[in-house]
């Protein structure tokens, strides 16, 4: 049996703390080897329970020809590593537990890296995969040294059931907006401190959607916790974002849907309207802000007596105004907002899950919005109705068409003061020397881009531009979608953060690239700047393939 590297220790040491009952201990003694250190992990007491320990051996890279993102159709190769798999028992009996994996690299760099979750959670996060934004073709964390490790946030969705029906648990609920997080970063830092005989000396955080959302909500709730974190295209006004997407299902109701041919001839009309105002025709909108305000969907409306996809109606350009439109609260929800952001332009047929995406995959589906909603809706009002329904109202049986958000008030403040990442007072982070990054796609229809913009801006405002400026980042991808498709998405964001925290190497403009899912190069079919906001890529010369053709300027 091959003994482990003198490097980790991988010692067992003396704990009275974490897993161990109080007035247990393990008796200090040096692992014969990282099998028996693995082993030795599982069991414990009180509420958090080590379930399985089992050393994994080395396993290659493999791509599959489908998967949820691009980069979900990747599993990283990953190195020798002890597989922890456990749970933290509630304190309500009618809550389910949280569970957990952790994942000890035999060659520990010393760092963590804790992987965020996306849409209702209720899946469990493994930490193997590659994390947001990640180039596809980079070591994954867990090969380069990082303790890796997810939850699934204290619930687990189960088959026939609506995503938020565990909801109408309070405790349940309260670990999925920010104790889960906690308390299993909590449970990795002891795990590590048994295994290695040391606490990590860094600790980074790494979320997207929900699981950007997460990422915020550390950096606010719990500032001393983390290092660094990457925040991408977050969740941040939860509250606001499910009430926005159950009116932009509402307003699709009938004559309001929009076809799939009718999607391709507005994002026809958003690139003529906008492609070339950077100076290049690559059919990509650099400026999504300024062609927001360009672009006029009444431009496409449909003659008198005219019909068909080559045109729209009354209804369904009422439906993209309202989509574009603020949604605004009859009373300010936490932090003083009282409304959420419209949508933005560009990408509205980006192509992401299969032959669907932009505005099919997140606001229309296939089929007109019906309800209760059907599977081949579009994902926002399937959220957004079920949110209401399990989240706000607590009426499984509430006919979403009829809901009124002054009547929920007491509910809606409660949900918002729980889930909402909107507190701009970063000011502890700061202090401890926490850096922040966000990143925003601006062809993103699960969630408002500008909900991102406006939050960093809010920082800004609260701290002063040059001390946010010391510690946080905001970055805005033109034309990729929620999910990192439609424009160049990948930038290795953890080495970013690792230089920035450990060797003060504040980021200034980065570079994306869009790569084939093509194993093993993931050849770059093209690069672009990724520019700090509010500054956009602008043409200058050569193939617009190439992030060198581009300058980042406001």
């Amino acid at each position: 049996m091959a003994r482990a590297p003198a490097n980790l220790h991988l010692c067992i040491a003396i704990l009275v703390i974490g897993l161990a009952s109080p007035g247990a201990a393990l008796a200090a003694t040096l692992a014969e080897d990282a099998d028996t250190v693995c082993k030795g992990l599982a069991g414990g007491a009180d509420a958090v329970k080590i379930d399985s320990a089992t050393l994994q051996a080395p396993s290659p890279l493999a791509v599959t020809e489908r998967g949820p993102t691009p980069s979900g159709r990747i599993t990283p190769a990953n190195p020798g590593f002890c597989k922890l798999l456990g749970h933290i028992e509630p304190t309500d009996p009618k809550a389910p537990p949280i569970k957990f994996e952790v994942n000890l690299p035999i060659e520990w760099n010393g760092r963590s890296l804790q992987y965020g979750g996306g849409g209702f959670n209720g899946v469990l996060i493994t930490g193997l995969a590659l994390p947001p934004a990640y180039p596809f073709d980079k070591p994954s964390p867990l090969a380069r040294g990082f303790v890796t490790y997810g939850t699934d946030s204290g619930h687990e969705t189960k088959p026939g059931e609506p995503p938020p029906a565990f909801a109408l648990n309070d405790e349940a609920f309260e670990n999925f907006s920010h104790r889960a997080y906690k308390k299993v970063r909590d449970v990795a830092v002891t795990l590590m401190e048994r295994a290695y005989g040391r606490k990590p000396a860094k600790m980074y955080f790494m979320g997207s959607s929900e699981g950007g959302r997460e990422g915020l909500t550390m950096a606010q709730r719990y500032p001393d916790d983390f290092d660094g974190i990457l925040a991408r295209v977050p969740v941040i006004n939860w509250a606001g974002l499910q009430h926005a997407g159950l009116r932009s299902g509402l307003v699709t109701m009938g004559e309001g849907w929009i076809r799939p041919a009718q999607v391709k001839l507005v994002a026809d009309a958003v690139r003529a309207a906008c492609d070339k105002a950077d100076g290049s025709d690559d059919a990509l909108v650099q400026d999504a802000v300024s062609c927001k305000a360009q672009f006029k969907p009444e431009t496409l409306r449909c003659a008198a007596g005219q019909s068909g996809d080559a045109c729209l109606t009354e209804a369904q350009i009422k439906a993209i105004d309202t989509l574009h439109a603020t949604f605004r609260f009859p009373f300010p929800l936490a932090n003083g907002l009282d409304d959420y952001p419209g949508w933005g332009v560009s990408g509205e047929d980006t192509a992401s899950f299969g032959p669907t995406g932009g505005w099919t995959a997140w606001w229309l589906g296939t089929a007109a919005p019906a309800n209760p909603p059907a599977p081949n809706n579009g994902i926002a009002w399937v959220y957004g109705a079920f949110g209401i329904q399990y989240v706000f109202a607590r009426d499984p049986r509430l006919d979403v068409t009829t809901y009124r958000v002054e009547e929920h008030k007491e509910r809606v403040l409660q949900v918002s003061q729980l889930m909402d990442s909107t507190d701009p007072d970063l000011g502890r982070f700061r202090a401890h020397g926490g850096r922040l990054i966000m990143l925003e796609h601006m062809a993103d229809y699960a969630q408002s881009p500008y909900a991102g913009i406006r939050y960093f801006e809010s920082v800004e405002n609260k701290l002063g531009k040059a001390e946010t400026a010391e510690f946080a980042r905001l970055y805005t991808a033109p034309g990729v979608d929620h999910v990192g498709s439609g424009a160049p998405a990948n930038v290795d964001m953890l080495s970013v953060l690792v230089d920035w925290v450990e060797q003060g190497k504040a980021p200034g403009d980065l570079e994306v690239t869009e790569q084939k899912v093509e194993a093993p190069a993931f050849p770059v079919m093209r690069a672009l700047p990724l520019c700090r906001w509010p500054a956009w890529p602008h043409y200058k010369a050569g193939p617009v393939t190439e992030a060198a053709s581009f300058f980042c300027a406001p």
